[in-house]
């Protein structure tokens, strides 16, 4: 046997990694390499999904439900709602909507992995904009950015892996520059941690800035603890969701996912409260790491970031040592999860650890630290 692929595969997917997801940790150890929910699902919502057992049957294609649901939450129709086998899964539909061969697509860098791989499976090619020295998006840069070939342009708010959020007023300032007939996707898939004010909420943009090159994307992967089910959505125009209904693989979304959904929205107050105890969490994270030494950027989702640079690798050996397992980005950064309250103390004092072997100067370094 040798390497070679036996068939003609197309020279650009062939050279693309596949998709890999955060290392499982051990027996006594903490995964916080995947932005999941350290809490266990609440009994309620696992007695839908156990009601929803007509595995025997396909499960309603549009789900119905859910979309109807969650048009009466956010004031638009059931057509301006999209289901999909997480938000990422709608994610790729829009861009295979909306952008081919020839096309470009716009992002943060760094931001969510998945980004130049789907833009590379349309056929797209990615422009990347790097985000700024404190990690955040440029947006008038992006905006700069946008061209004769532009179709998409994709902002992540809160940013993944770098958990800043854009504002409002940015966001706003932003569509003013952007031709309304590129397409503008909201990344919110952490939506629900965000605690400061002035962040950029899609469903607040597309209720009073009424625009329809805008769509939202959410899931319930992340603060509602589903990301084993895979169920995320769109809220958006029509006849823009109804083209990424086009690109969609059929029956993708299962009705035990569904129904967890369902009784996901049911127990939101609880399941929120939960929430608040991980954005809690997160900020007494951040602000140990801070005194700890880190240059650590505003944390908005349900994790933080650890600009570790070069270093990235070693410092991520040091956690998993100590059966903490993180997800590097080589040459970039950590990014921790926010876990259970056992873990936090075991991050905070590896991180004070690991930041002293950074050398002057470094900006993962915090201004105490810093020559």
């Amino acid at each position: 046997m040798t390497d070679d692929i036996p068939v003609r595969i197309r020279p650009e997917i062939a050279a693309l990694p596949p998709y890999r997801q955060g290392k499982p940790a051990g027996d006594d150890g903490f995964k916080l390499s995947s932005n999941e929910n350290p809490f266990d699902p609440l009994p309620g919502v696992i007695e839908a999904m156990s009601d929803a057992a007509d595995v025997n049957r396909y499960p309603d294609a549009s789900a119905r439900r859910l979309r109807e649901r969650l048009a009466a939450r956010f004031g638009v129709d059931a057509d301006e709602v999209h289901i999909g086998a997480g938000s990422v899964s709608v994610l790729a539909q829009l861009i295979l909507a909306a952008a081919g061969p020839g096309d470009e697509v716009v992002y943060a860098w760094r931001s969510f992995e998945a980004y130049p791989t789907l833009v590379r499976v349309a056929g797209a090619t990615a422009v990347e904009v790097p985000l700024t020295a404190d990690f955040r998006h440029d947006l008038p840069a992006m905006a700069a950015s946008v061209s004769e070939r532009t179709r998409v342009v994709i902002v992540c708010s809160p940013n993944n892996p770098t958990g800043t959020a854009v504002t409002h007023d940015e966001f706003a300032a932003f569509l003013d520059a952007v031709p309304s007939d590129v397409l503008v996707i909201l990344d919110e898939a952490y939506a629900e941690f965000v605690t400061a004010t002035d962040a950029v909420d899609g469903m607040r943009v597309l209720g009073l800035l009424d625009r329809p090159n805008v769509v939202a994307l959410r899931t319930f992967s992340k603060a509602f603890g589903l990301a084993g089910l895979r169920i995320g959505y769109a809220i958006g125009h029509r006849r823009v969701l109804d083209a990424a209904r086009s690109t969609a693989i059929p029956l993708a979304v299962t009705g035990q996912a569904e129904s967890a959904a369902l009784a996901s929205l049911r127990a939101e107050s609880e399941l929120l409260e939960r929430v608040r105890v991980i954005s809690a969490r997160r900020d007494r994270l951040v602000a140990g790491l801070r005194d700890g030494g880190w240059n650590v950027p505003d944390a908005q989702g349900n994790f933080v970031w650890l600009p570790a640079g070069e270093h990235t690798a070693a410092f991520a050996e040091a956690f998993e040592e100590e059966g903490l397992i993180v997800r590097p980005f080589v040459g970039d950064g950590i990014r921790i999860s926010v876990g259970e309250e056992e873990s936090v103390e075991k991050v905070l004092r590896i991180a004070a650890s690991v930041v002293q072997t950074l050398p002057e100067g470094h900006s993962g370094r915090g201004l105490a630290w810093r020559a």
